[in-house]
């Protein structure tokens, strides 16, 4: 029985081997958790229900991780995985779970942090929302050149001569300057792989120089792909040095090739890292952007323009927050970290005035763009840091909110934006978050003047241990 197994140990090439150990649960950042003599161990790739062998790889006060290097049983509940990538590329972690027990877990994910970080009471959650797609769904993805693509362990163990480095693909994780190279990755719809094949084919073929990520060098350096769920679809190639004559003919073999591309751009990036929200984009042909939709809505996304990368699910979240808004045509609402103004503009019909404001000087033209196209007259957008222009005197000069909604980068808000939130102290906040975990700690730095009444977990990320969700906080009632 698998309940009476002996956790043992050995020595085996001085590391430690913890033998025969039942894995129990996964944890919030997707490792699968085993217990070792009441010490938690963080293993990935396993699943709840398999016995495996673990090799210590850290060790820590309190836990400590491990990697399996032997399968004596595994769960019942495994399932294959679909990608030929799986367990290398870094992505899609969770394929070998099923998706239903991808979405329990994501859903207790949410309610251990409010619970264990928020310290606050919780309602009953809300069913976690899956995703109607669970492949294919995503509307964006960067792949990156490499001249040192990843090697397979039987690539290594052959002794041979490998002849072909080059690869464009994804980082294996915590290896910056290994690339594994993707023959098909199962988030983004065709043609995305067709594009990302034919641009490594070409290159190839006409001797373009790959990325030397560590020497900081060649010629190709990203590609990125967005589409949108209207059928137009973004490429945007950047480059690490200019050679106009290669740079022109790889591109308009693209447009050649590809003649559904609606925006075709590029940009040449020499920094240190491959960001190029700092850098001119230019237009090679098409238009500088493409168009999403929703309920009626059109949203102009730009290069630099952050929007949900899963545009299904997206719907579904922004119509929670519009739910948990509850807005009225008197309300005036804050729209927190806005982006490109989305959230802003769906909800704006609801409401008197909707005020935004967001990092990225690009975002915010095109938040103001999109209420234009869509003929919205009661928002304005802002840019700037959000500590610095969220403060007592901005709101007094745009008024008292009703409603705040915030959807924060993975870190959360600062306190100081907190501090200003809960001196304006609007009747609702709606908060969207992408990381359960600094969503916690920030309800529980507003719990002093507002309770935890709704929340809703909403599955963006099939196949990862990623998980979205929002929660509905009313001011307290004395």
């Amino acid at each position: 029985m698998l309940q009476n197994i002996n956790m043992g140990r050995r020595k085996q090439n001085q590391k430690i081997i913890y033998e025969q150990v039942l894995i129990t649960d996964v944890g919030a950042e997707g490792k699968a958790i085993a217990k070792v003599d009441d010490v938690v161990v963080f293993v990935p790739h396993a699943i709840p229900g398999d016995v495996v062998d673990i090799q210590l790889t850290r060790k820590r006060k309190r836990f400590r991780e491990g990697r399996v290097v032997k399968y004596h049983t595994y769960s019942t509940e495994r399932v294959e995985a679909f990608c030929e990538h799986f367990g290398v590329c870094g992505g899609c972690k969770w394929q070998n779970l099923p998706y239903e027990k991808q979405l329990f877990y994501k859903q207790k994910q949410v309610a251990d942090q409010l619970k264990r970080i928020g310290k606050v009471d919780l309602p009953e959650l809300d069913p976690i929302r899956g995703s109607v797609n669970t492949t294919f769904y995503r509307n964006k993805l960067e792949f990156t050149f490499s001249n040192k693509r990843w090697l397979s362990e039987l690539e290594v163990a052959s002794n041979e001569e490998i002849v072909d480095n080059n690869a464009l693909g994804f980082h294996v994780p915590g290896l910056f300057d290994k690339v594994v190279n993707v023959n098909k990755c199962w988030l983004q719809p065709e043609p995305s792989n067709q594009i990302r094949n034919a641009i490594k084919e070409y290159a190839e073929i006409n001797n373009l120089e790959f990325f030397d990520i560590k020497q900081q060098n060649g010629f190709l350096r990203n590609v990125i792909i967005r589409n949108s769920s209207n059928g137009e679809l973004m490429v945007i190639v950047s480059f690490y040095s200019e050679d106009k004559t290669k740079r022109e003919d790889l591109l308009n073999m693209l447009a050649h090739k590809f003649p559904q591309i609606t925006s075709l751009m590029y940009v040449i990036n020499q920094k240190g890292n491959d960001t190029i929200l700092d850098q001119e984009i230019h237009v090679f042909k098409g238009k500088d952007h493409i168009f999403e939709e929703m309920e009626g809505l059109r949203f102009k996304i730009g290069p630099k323009s952050f929007y949900q990368t899963n545009s299904q699910q997206a719907y579904e979240l922004y119509k929670v927050a519009r739910e948990f808004a509850a807005l009225s045509t008197n309300d005036i609402v804050y729209d927190l970290y806005t982006g490109t103004g989305t959230i802003a503009n769906f909800v704006a019909r609801n409401a008197k005035k909707v005020i935004g404001v967001e990092y990225v000087p690009e975002a915010i033209e095109d938040a103001g763009l999109n209420s234009a196209l869509n003929e919205i007259t009661n928002t304005a957008f802002f840019a700037g840091d959000m500590k610095k222009v969220l403060t007592d005197e901005f709101i007094a000069e745009h008024g008292k909110p009703n409603v705040i909604i915030t959807d924060p980068p993975r870190a959360g808000m600062d306190n100081k934006v907190i501090e200003t939130i809960l001196n304006a102290s609007p009747e609702r906040i709606v908060y969207v978050s992408c990381n359960p975990a600094t969503q916690a700690r920030d309800v529980d730095l507003l719990s002093s003047m507002y309770k935890v009444t709704r929340v809703q977990p909403v599955d963006m990320f099939p196949h990862t241990h990623h998980v979205e969700n929002i929660v509905l906080l009313e001011k307290n009632q004395n």
